[in-house]
């Protein structure tokens, strides 16, 4: 295997793990001030992170020496991927629970891959595919596990369920186009930066036309709401992102969006240890037969 491949493996695993804690962070923020409020917040406190990363990283807090295909293709990336992507998946949130909207999620590896192949010429061998297959159907497998007295009724659950596999397919989307976006050598933190620039914007656009924008930061007075925001902001659209940006720069897209799809797994561990969840024989098993099939990507 290529140096430059396995570390695009690895940072897709860190960007699932950072991806694992900033969903936390976003869930307890959410239940306190709602999930539109969060997705315009989370990305302008994203945003200011990353203007003073990029500064001191490089020297000047905007990368204007990218060039217009750059912007064109990370813009359209960071609307479809952050603002119709995530706004869908928080509504699958809200409409059918996060068990079944992570559920719809695994589905991002499988439109990568047919993305990938229609529109970017990638390919996929078998034992490759084999991974890809394994991998999501213990996610599917664990995410699904029925909980006790589950006697919930979604009288949405279709729009739920519309909207989940909308959020993963904008996520795929988001992913392709930004994979365009870095053909030109563009750094993951430049990259990131132009995709949250044009989403808070947009995202901000639209709360001002709704009339919502001041209302959703007036929310913040609640202090624990605030820092939760910073820290998931951080794990999530700032090194979250700019990991699994350079994930898809030296992987293939279809592998880069498997490994970063095991979340959900990670967020076993961390339910037990944050809410005292209980761990069922399913679980674990789904999590080991998870992690088998992703080695096959490492060490295939």
């Amino acid at each position: 295997m290529e140096t430059t491949a396995l570390f695009g493996q690895i940072a897709a695993v860190l960007t699932a793990i950072c991806w694992s804690f900033g969903s936390l962070l976003f869930t307890a923020a959410g239940r306190r001030i709602g999930s539109n409020a969060v997705n315009q917040i989370r990305l302008w406190f994203a945003l200011g992170f990353l203007l003073i990363i990029h500064f001191l990283v490089f020297g000047i807090p905007f990368p204007i020496h990218a060039g217009n295909p750059a912007f064109f293709w990370l813009g359209l990336s960071g609307f479809v991927g952050y603002v119709l992507g995530d706004s869908m998946l928080f509504e699958s949130f809200l409409l059918i629970g996060p068990r079944l909207a992570m559920l719809l999620m695994t589905l991002v590896p499988i439109f990568s891959s047919i993305l990938g192949y229609f529109f970017l010429g990638e390919s996929m061998n078998g034992m490759e595919m084999l991974a890809v297959a394994g991998t999501v159907g213990a996610i599917a497998w664990v995410v699904t596990e029925p909980k006790p007295r589950n006697g919930e009724v979604h009288p949405r659950y279709a729009l739920g369920v519309l909207m989940g596999v909308g959020g993963a397919l904008g996520q795929a989307l988001g992913l392709l186009f930004a994979k365009n976006g870095l053909a030109g050598g563009l750094s993951p933190i430049s990259a990131n930066l132009i995709r949250v620039s044009v989403a808070a914007v947009a995202i901000g656009l639209i709360s001002v036309f709704r009339g919502r924008f001041l209302s959703h930061f007036k929310r913040l007075k609640v202090r624990p709401v605030l820092a939760q925001l910073l820290g998931a902001a951080f794990m999530g659209p700032v090194l979250g992102v700019v990991l699994s940006l350079a994930a898809i720069a030296y992987t293939r897209i279809g592998i880069a969006s498997t490994l970063m799809s095991l979340s959900p797994l990670f967020l076993i561990p961390l339910s037990r240890l944050f809410f005292k969840e209980h761990i069922s024989a399913r679980a674990i098993v789904g999590t080991v037969v998870a992690f088998a099939a992703s080695a096959l990507l490492f060490f295939y």
